[in-house]
């Protein structure tokens, strides 16, 4: 096992580390945390703690692809398992995120936004699996499927929204603090992701509909 392909095993360690320790955390009964409070933001700690294990996740993710491309260490087990650290990385994260029961009472997000939220995860994570369903099919018939500008658009807002959602709209808070909370800027960035990934997963599905075709 090279060294990329170390990292990024380290790196679904952590995922799943940070996944387990959150979920013991969700069932501990009456969980009051106190939070951190920069400016006009109150950040839970427990959500500061993600944050900070979503960034080393994420960096990690670069530095694994970069060495493997630098020193010619691309191998078909980094190719498997980068995929599954990313989404791990994001969807866990994302449904994370609407476990209201982890806010501390302070800063609990309301309904609507929970709301909005979870429909936006549902689309996203549905992109993926039917994008990942058409990848796996297209590989078998050995035809390759090239990213296109809106998914790397979605990928881009949600390295920023989902960090800004988890330090609840922090550093945008400055300019949002008096705007409804379904249209703090995290939250925005959060839909525009949304619309992206449903847009390159229409396109995707279209630019490579014959993939599903049956070959006579």
């Amino acid at each position: 096992m090279n060294t990329p392909t170390k990292i990024t095993v380290s790196r679904i360690v952590l995922i799943v580390a940070m996944l387990i320790t959150l979920f013991v955390l969700a069932l501990i009964p009456n969980l009051e945390v106190p939070d951190l409070v920069i400016g006009e933001a109150h950040i839970n700690w427990v959500y500061f703690g993600c944050f900070i294990v979503f960034i080393v996740a994420a960096f990690t993710d670069f530095l694994d692809g970069y060495l493997a491309r630098k020193n010619n260490q691309v191998t078909d087990l980094g190719k498997f398992l980068d995929p599954i650290a990313d989404k791990l990385l994001v969807d866990g994260t994302m449904i994370f995120l609407l476990v209201p029961q982890m806010y501390a009472p302070s800063h609990a997000r309301n309904s609507l936004t929970l709301t909005i939220l979870a429909f936006c995860v549902i689309v996203m994570i549905s992109r993926d699996l039917i994008v990942d369903v058409l990848r796996l099919i297209a590989v078998q018939k050995k035809i390759v499927i090239a990213a296109n500008i809106f998914g790397k658009a979605k990928t881009v807002l949600q390295m920023i929204a989902i960090p800004a959602l988890l330090l609840n709209d922090w550093p945008f808070s400055y300019f949002s603090a008096s705007i409804p909370e379904p249209l703090h800027i995290s939250n925005i960035l959060f839909y525009f992701a949304t619309i992206m990934s449903l847009i390159s997963g229409i396109i995707y599905v279209y630019q490579n509909r014959m993939v599903l075709k049956e070959t006579k």
